[in-house]
Parts: structure tokens; C-alpha cells; sequence
């Protein structure tokens, strides 16, 4: 698949999206999102694809808006449809069932920082800087980032990070629950890969069923959690593929035994 601003690759059952603008850091203009928008659709129609690392190219993950693109000379219809976009990439990566792991370094800024916190997974590189300076550009937080950064940092470390524009480091990510994990720079790229792997060992249908629950969990009382863990618990057993595994756990047990 070729892109102008995203490389596309799979390494065995595993895509890989890299942003490549490396010259503005990843900066975030109209053509970038529709590509990555293009490559998220991709990777989730393939039926080899069980997992998907999101990486950038150069010396960052993603620098945020690309404030050099003119946006003043559109109209509001095109202003309209250049944000739906935008937030089509969200839709795209909360809705797919197949698990999504940052790979982190350098800037993760604004939507590159929205766009880190749509993965269900953050690995982050030492030094990597987080923050959303929105405000002090005159923008607004995009990409469901005001629901998830509570979800993930608590409403008061949340609005302090909106409100102010200040930057975090990778270690007071991995503090206040923003990353999973932070490794040398150097280690990044194999951490990804080695998460993306034990992933992508399990069950896809289970894996599947188990992203969807948690996003949906946190939003639903108690008793519409258990009826749903009741469906999706009846569907993943039922299954052949999961009798298969059953009987391999079995059969380990017992050799050890």
C-alpha cells in the first residue's frame, strides 16, 4: 500500500504504522491523517493482522497540529471534514478489535499524544516528552482525548495538563499511569515487537472480545458488565479453538505434574 506521509509493513501476523514526516517530527497535517487513517482500515480489514504497533519515524513519535498548514483559507465544510477525519482515526482504533501498541520516543504532543492514548498499550523511550499545548495555540483537546487522558492520569492531573501546556517525561508518564512502560530508546523498537508477539499468541476471537469489553466497561453500571462478560464468555467457549487451547494447558499440567 502506498502512502505519501505513513509507511505501511507487516512482520508476520503483526502491521506496523509508522508516521513519516520526520522532518517536522511527525508534525500532524491533512495528508498524514487520511494515510494513517488509510493504514488503520487496512490493517484492521486484514485477516492476518492480529496486532498493530504505531511508531514514528526520525526523532519522534508525533510533534502535535502542524501549525505551517493554512487552515484559515478553508471553508467550513472542508474545516468540518478535515476534523471527522481527524476523529475517524480514534473511531477506528477504539472500535477495532485488534489490540494497538505505541511504540513512543521523542515528542508525543497534542494529537500525537491523543494518538498515543487511542493504543491500548504505551511503550515509551526514555526523555520522551508528553504534554497538549492546544491552549496555548488558540485549539482544543481532539481524538476523544478529553475522556481517555482522565481515564488515564485522573480528572486533576488531566486538567492540569490541558490547562497548562506543560510537558511531562517519560518517567512521570509511566507515574501517573499515561504509559505502561518506559525502556532505553534503544530497546523500544524490540519491546514493541516482543508485547506484539505474546499478543498475538493468544486467542484472536478472545483478544477481540476482551479490547471491546474494556472499552465498554468502564462506561457501563455493574450488572450491564456482568451480562456482557456472561455473552462474551459463552461465545469464546464454544469455540473449537478454545477447547484446543483448554486440552494444550491440560496436557502441559500434567507432564509437569
Amino acid at each position: 500500500m502506498k502512502l505519501e506521509t505513513v509507511i505501511y509493513e507487516k512482520k508476520e501476523d503483526v502491521a506496523i504504522i509508522r508516521f513519516n514526516r520526520p522532518k517536522v517530527l511527525n508534525a500532524v497535517n491533512r495528508q498524514l491523517t487520511a494515510d494513517f487513517l488509510a493504514a488503520l482500515r487496512a490493517a484492521e480489514a486484514d485477516p492476518g493482522v492480529k496486532v498493530l504497533i504505531v511508531k514514528g519515524e526520525g526523532r519522534a513519535f508525533c510533534s502535535g497540529d502542524d501549525l505551517s498548514e493554512d487552515k484559515t483559507t478553508a471553508t467550513p465544510e472542508e474545516g468540518l471534514r478535515a476534523i471527522n477525519t481527524l476523529q475517524d482515526t480514534t473511531r477506528t482504533m477504539l472500535r477495532m478489535g485488534k489490540p494497538i501498541i505505541g511504540a513512543i520516543h521523542g515528542y508525543a504532543l497534542g494529537a500525537g499524544c491523543e494518538w498515543a492514548m487511542d493504543c491500548d498499550i504505551r511503550i515509551a523511550a526514555e526523555g520522551t516528552k508528553f504534554g497538549f499545548p492546544e491552549t496555548s495555540v488558540g485549539a482544543t483537546i481532539t481524538n476523544a482525548g478529553t475522556k481517555i487522558l482522565p481515564l488515564l492520569v485522573g480528572m486533576g492531573r488531566a486538567k492540569e495538563l490541558a490547562l497548562t501546556g506543560d510537558r511531562i517525561d517519560a518517567r512521570q508518564a509511566e507515574q501517573w499511569g499515561l504509559v505502561n512502560k518506559v525502556v532505553p530508546l534503544e530497546e523500544l523498537d524490540f519491546a514493541a515487537m516482543e508485547m506484539a508477539k505474546k499478543i498475538a499468541k493468544n486467542s484472536v476471537l478472545a483478544t477481540h472480545l476482551t479490547k471491546t469489553a474494556l472499552n465498554q466497561g468502564v462506561y457501563q453500571d455493574y450488572e450491564q458488565v456482568l451480562e456482557h462478560e456472561t455473552r462474551d464468555v459463552m461465545i469464546a467457549i464454544m469455540t473449537f479453538e478454545a477447547a484446543q487451547r483448554a486440552k494444550a494447558v491440560l496436557e502441559k499440567t500434567k507432564k509437569k505434574d
